[in-house]
């Protein structure tokens, strides 16, 4: 619930106004999950509290933390017995966590883990809160940032999404800027033109992966129904709109979309954008045929973008001891039970 939600609740079961802000305090700054911790609260509003509601939780099944760079993989299990994935990344600014919006993912991009079984359940804002609020419990340190980046695609799951990024936000709560907070798209132009009236301030992220349609078509089938032109144009609006510059994500794959052409003509697309390009080293999934490009061919790929203005950097790989890739751990925990 929302500040404002929670206080219609307060007042419908008879209590003063003031209540909301020490039970909202609880839940979203202290971070409890039982009503009973409550302790400035009387009894008998906690037990109204725990006879009529509940506070999402969630249980860490597993978790994994990286001998090479600190990264620390949650695999999270939902009252309804799915699963799903989060992860810390460590960085010299704070804490960022990559937050799954969806159980599974319905948009089938052919180099991610996370679209193997398609989608199974949209997470509540509760839960996705409740991903950041579990692990900054388990770190007992503070999450400065949060990327909408793990399984399932954010803008598919759009108004719970929405609600989550504003109660982040919320002062009453962790307080998170929105500037320090990304949304991911494999590029759903409708809720993209529906996101940048929320008078928002996140970065959007887009995932691109493909200077064309016909390589883009192969990759990722939402290209289908929205090609490369089309999104391009909406990323522009967007961004005119929002005076907020687009971050495009390319995975690297080897001999798929790394070679100096596709970079050459990846720079015709983006030329007099307000963009970044981030190039990520495609995590090699077994269930795919994809392999990562070597070192070599993404620098000259970056280098390319670079030399014609457009502002490129190559994400550093994380977590690859760990199963960090979106999916990855998941999957081959549903694996070993079967």
């Amino acid at each position: 619930m929302t500040f404002t939600e929670l206080e219609t609740v307060i007042k419908e079961i008879g209590e003063p106004k003031f209540r909301t802000k020490q039970v909202y305090d609880w839940l979203h700054s202290k971070l409890v999950t039982e009503f009973d911790d409550m302790t400035n609260l009387s009894k008998s509003l906690r037990e109204k509290l725990s006879e009529n509601y509940k506070i999402s939780k969630l249980e860490i099944v597993e978790k994994r933390v990286s001998e090479k760079d600190g990264t620390t993989k949650y695999l999270f299990g939902l009252e309804n017995d799915n699963l799903i994935e989060a992860v810390v990344m460590r960085y010299s600014y704070g804490n960022a966590v990559c937050v799954s919006t969806q159980v599974g993912c319905r948009m089938g991009c052919t180099f991610c883990a996370s679209t193997l079984d398609g989608v199974e359940a949209n997470l509540s804002t509760g839960e996705m809160l409740s991903e950041v609020y579990e692990i900054q419990k388990d770190l007992g340190e503070r999450i400065s940032s949060v990327v909408l980046m793990g399984s399932g695609e954010p803008l598919d799951n759009y108004d719970n999404v929405i609600k989550f990024i504003r109660m982040l936000n919320d002062e009453n709560g962790l307080g998170i800027g929105q500037r320090h907070i990304t949304l991911s798209t494999c590029g759903l132009i409708d809720k993209m033109n529906k996101l940048q009236e929320e008078d928002l301030q996140i970065t959007l992220a887009v995932s691109l992966h493909a200077p064309n349609d016909e390589i883009r078509n192969q990759i990722m089938p939402i290209s289908r129904k929205h090609d490369i032109d089309s999104l391009l144009l909406a990323c522009k609006q967007y961004s005119d709109q929002t005076k907020r510059r687009i971050t495009f994500e390319y995975a690297l794959i080897k001999g798929v979309n790394d070679s100096e052409d596709c970079a050459k003509e990846l720079t015709q697309r983006l030329k007099n954008m307000l963009c970044h390009v981030n190039l990520i080293p495609v995590n090699d999934v077994k269930e795919r045929s994809y392999f990562k490009s070597n070192d070599e061919t993404i620098a000259a790929f970056a280098e390319i973008l670079n030399s014609k203005g457009i502002e490129t950097t190559i994400r550093r790989k994380l977590g690859s001891d760990i199963n960090a890739a979106c999916g990855q751990l998941r999957k081959g925990y549903k694996n070993s039970r079967r």
